[in-house]
C-alpha cells in the first residue's frame, strides 16, 4: 500500500552519501534526482525512500513518533545495515536483535535525525 517514503534533509550532499551507501548494501539504488530531491529503490513499482529539501523552503526537522521501517530477507542483513548506518555515522537507537518471537530489527536516526527501523520476520525453525 505505501508507494514511497519522503524524509527531509538539511544537507543533502551529506544525506545523499548516507543513502547511496546505506541502501546500497541491500541493492537499491538511485531511481531519479533532482534539483530538489533524491529517490531510491529497487525498481519505479516497488516502495521508494525520497530525501527532499522542504517544498516551503524553511529546515526540514524530524516528526516526534515517526519512523520509516526498512523490510529486508534475513537477521543478517539487519545486522550488516545496521553496522553500515553507525559507521556512516547514525545515532543508535536500539542495536539489532529480537523484539519478542518473531520480529529482529535496528533502530537508528540519519544524519539529519529521520529515525529508521531495519527488519525482519525470521523464519521459525
Amino acid at each position: 500500500m505505501i508507494g514511497y517514503v519522503t524524509l527531509g534533509s538539511n544537507d543533502m550532499a551529506r544525506a545523499a552519501a548516507f543513502y547511496d551507501a546505506l541502501l546500497g548494501e541491500i541493492g537499491a539504488k538511485r531511481l531519479w534526482s533532482s534539483p530538489g530531491g533524491i529517490g531510491w529503490g529497487v525498481n519505479m513499482k516497488t516502495p521508494s525512500l525520497a530525501l527532499m529539501a522542504p517544498f516551503d523552503g524553511q529546515p526540514a526537522s524530524v516528526g516526534n513518533g515517526t519512523m520509516v521501517a526498512l523490510v529486508v530477507k534475513e537477521t543478517a542483513q539487519v545486522d550488516a545495515l545496521y553496522t553500515k548506518a553507525m559507521a556512516l555515522g547514525a545515532k543508535d537507537e536500539g542495536a539489532a536483535g529480537p523484539r519478542g518471537s518473531s520480529f529482529y530489527g535496528a533502530y537508528f536516526r540519519d544524519p539529519d535525525g529521520n529515525k529508521l527501523c531495519v527488519f525482519c520476520i525470521p523464519t521459525q525453525a
